[in-house]
C-alpha cells in the first residue's frame, strides 16, 4: 500500500508504510529495537485474512524519520496520534514487539478514547521498577549493551555503530545470522530466523533501520533506561501481554511482571518460543486486535 512521509506537530518528519487490507480496521504495529517500518509479516495476506489495515512507521532516528533527541517512551503517543490524524484514522488498535512493546503500552495508556485494543509482545519492564531484577535470565550480550546505555551517549554511540556495521555485513551474507552466533538464543529462535521466507524482510528492515545512522537505536536504548513518562496502571483498554518462556533477550520474568501489572491483561505464554514471533500466529494476533472491544 506504499510508503509516505508526514509532518507532525513539532515539524519533524515521520516515514510510514501501510500493509494488508486498505479497507480493514487500522492497527499500528510498532517495530522492535533496532528496526524500521519494513518490519512486518512477509505475507500480507495474513493481515488481509485478519481484516487489518496495518500501519508501520520508523520511530524517530530510524530510516526516513527525523531524530527526536532526548525522547521518552511516552513521546511516541503524539507521533502515533499525528500519523493517525494525517491518515484520517479515528479509532485503531496497537501492537508493539520487543522494543515496540513499551511504546504500544504508552499509546494504550494515553489514548484510551482512540485505542480499541493493545498488545505488548516480548516487551520489557520499566528499568526503574522497584524490587525487580531487570537482568535476571538475560543474555550477557544484552546486559553488555545496557551497560553502555548506563554510561551515556558518548560510550553508547560508537559501540552501536560497530554493532550496526557488523549486523549489516552479516545480513548481507546470511539474514539468518542477523543476531550473530555469540548470542545464547534458544533453538526456537534460531529455527525462526532460519526460515527463508523471512529473509527479504530482514534485509529490508535492517538496511532501512540504519540508513541514517544508529540514532534511532541510541535514542530507544536511552529512553528505556529513563522514566517512561506514563504509568502502566493507567491502561484501561483491553490489552494482551505475550511472552516466550525461553526468551533470553527479554526474559520471561519481564512478561510475568507485565502480566501482573497491566490492568486486566489477557496473558499469552508461548511455551515453545523465545523472542522471535511465530509468523503462523500473525493472523490470530491481528484478528484479536481488530475485534470490537
Amino acid at each position: 500500500m506504499g510508503t509516505q512521509a508526514v509532518t507532525v506537530s513539532d515539524g519533524r518528519t515521520l516515514t510510514l508504510a501501510e500493509w494488508g487490507d486498505p479497507t480493514g480496521f487500522p492497527v499500528f504495529s510498532l517495530h522492535g529495537t533496532p528496526g524500521s517500518r519494513f518490519f512486518r509479516h512477509y505475507d500480507e495476506s495474513a493481515y488481509v485474512e485478519a481484516g487489518a489495515r496495518v500501519v508501520t512507521y520508523d520511530r524517530p532516528g530510524y530510516g526516513g524519520s527525523d531524530r527526536h533527541p532526548g525522547r521518552h517512551v511516552v513521546d511516541c503517543v503524539e507521533d502515533v496520534a499525528g500519523i493517525a490524524d494525517r491518515l484520517g484514522i479515528g479509532s485503531f488498535a496497537v501492537i508493539g514487539i520487543s522494543g515496540g512493546g513499551p511504546h504500544a503500552l504508552a499509546v494504550a495508556a494515553r489514548l484510551p478514547q482512540r485505542v480499541s485494543r493493545a498488545t505488548c509482545a516480548v516487551g520489557i519492564v520499566p528499568y526503574d521498577t522497584p524490587d525487580f531484577d531487570w537482568f535476571e535470565g538475560m543474555d550477557p550480550l544484552n546486559v553488555k549493551e545496557f551497560s553502555w546505555v548506563l554510561q551515556g551517549e558518548e560510550v553508547l554511540v560508537p559501540e552501536l555503530e560497530r554493532e550496526a556495521a557488523e549486523t549489516i555485513e552479516r545480513v548481507a551474507d546470511d539474514p539468518a545470522k542477523v543476531m550473530g552466533d555469540d548470542w545464547n538464543l534458544p533453538e526456537a529462535d534460531r529455527a525462526e530466523l532460519a526460515r527463508t521466507e523471512r529473509h527479504e524482510v530482514i534485509r529490508q528492515s535492517v538496511a532501512e533501520a540504519f540508513r541514517s545512522g544508529v540514532w534511532g537505536w541510541v535514542d530507544d536504548d536511552l529512553c528505556f533506561a529513563q522514566p517512561w513518562g506514563f504509568d502502566i496502571a493507567e491502561i484501561r483498554v483491553p490489552t494482551r501481554v505475550i511472552y516466550g518462556s525461553s526468551d533470553v533477550l527479554v526474559p520471561r520474568t519481564h512478561g510475568e511482571w507485565l502480566a501482573r501489572n497491566v490492568p486486566g491483561a489477557e496473558v499469552v505464554v508461548e511455551e515453545e518460543h523465545g523472542h522471535v514471533p511465530d509468523p503462523d500466529l500473525v493472523a490470530e494476533r491481528y484478528g484479536w486486535l481488530v475485534r470490537p472491544a
